[in-house]
């Protein structure tokens, strides 16, 4: 399950503040020896999910994951428990979105973890980098990429 609010568009400074959410059930397979989420586990689906609003926030679906910051684990999850993934974009650059990630336990509300720089680079059919156009945050649909190889295209681009 994934949502973009709007109502939680303005940026209050609030580091935790995320406009993205995606939501994940703790399974067997997703454990460590420890019986806790193993966290690589965790980091392939917030790799996955910041994909996604990589591409939803370029209209590109020719995106690569080119730096993620410190990560900080402050607790974990257990077998059954649910777990919420927030993301924000913090920064756009001529070729890449900058974005911020949080991991809560729904069901102890603690923080799992932050990671505070996500760095994804919109690549063209060449895999090089390329300029985007974008400049903000969209909440709609538009940049939805066609289909394999269509880019979609700023408002007042051919």
């Amino acid at each position: 399950m994934t949502s973009a609010d709007p109502a939680m568009s303005a940026d209050t400074g609030d580091p935790d503040d995320v406009t993205f959410r995606t939501r994940k059930w703790v399974r067997p397979e997703d454990l460590n020896p420890n019986g806790t989420l193993f966290g690589g586990s965790l980091l392939r689906w917030i790799d996955e999910e910041a994909a996604i609003y990589a591409i939803l926030q370029l209209g590109n679906d020719r995106v690569v994951t080119k730096y993620m910051s410190e990560i900080n684990f402050v607790s974990s999850a257990r077998q059954g428990d649910m777990i919420e993934m927030g993301l924000r974009a913090t920064a756009f650059g001529r070729t890449s979105l900058t974005m911020r990630a949080r991991v809560r336990n729904m069901i102890t509300h603690r923080n799992i973890l932050t990671i505070d720089k996500l760095v994804f680079v919109n690549v063209g059919d060449d895999g090089r980098p390329a300029p985007h156009g974008y400049t903000e945050i969209t909440y709609r649909r538009d940049r939805v990429p066609p289909g394999r190889g269509d880019v979609a295209q700023p408002a007042g681009r051919p």
